[in-house]
């Protein structure tokens, strides 16, 4: 998988998947262009986490706002560091997520790989595509984080104990948004891809 190309090893990971009744071609589609906002759950998640940014920047409410949708999350720091339609593609995003800012570091996806200032998490988030016997896609997710020296994986992993269960609702629920949007697209008949 690419993900090992960028993460092989990590202090933490976790993976969800879901079975789509749509050929991988039709779900990577939806996948690049999917759309978080029409879950609750994540609007809500959404806000939370940008609310220190909103508070201390009221004339700018859109600084740090994290991203819903592929391109947004690109534009709130994602980097695409791997694509290789339509079978996985590998989103990397290095911060101080426990920092109400996040403290996002942009950068290139050269960079991403090279990048070990200490302080700092490197996050990698990817969506691996396989097609099943029955013609069905199985869609997995995997988000795997790795700190770059003691005090911040301190400080990460008291993090992640109390947002683990709330970034997995966040994957849950956009396998489940790609699981209905691509089902509801009729087939691809084209065999060209994308």
């Amino acid at each position: 998988m690419l993900i090992d190309n960028y993460l092989p090893s990590y202090d933490v990971n976790e993976i969800h998947t879901i079975s789509i009744d749509a050929d991988s071609r039709q779900v990577y589609r939806t996948l690049r262009s999917f759309d978080l906002n029409n879950s609750f759950p994540v609007r809500f998640l959404s806000l939370i986490r940008s609310l220190p940014a909103i508070l201390r920047h009221p004339t700018n409410p859109h600084r740090n706002k994290l991203g819903t949708t592929f391109e947004s999350l690109q534009k709130s720091g994602f980097i695409l560091l791997a694509d290789n339609p339509p079978e996985e593609f590998v989103l990397g995003l290095v911060g101080k997520f426990w920092t109400p800012s996040g403290s996002i570091q942009k950068m290139s996806a050269g960079e991403f790989s090279a990048f070990n200032s200490p302080g700092y998490t490197k996050a990698i988030w990817n969506f691996c595509l396989r097609k099943l016997p029955d013609g069905r896609t199985l869609l997995s997710t995997e988000t795997r984080v790795t700190c770059t020296d003691d005090v911040s994986k301190k400080k990460s992993m008291r993090y992640w104990f109390f947002v683990r269960p709330f970034s997995g609702l966040i994957r849950k629920e956009a396998l489940r948004i790609i699981q209905h949007d691509a089902e509801q697209q009729p087939s691809l008949v084209a065999e060209n891809f994308p």
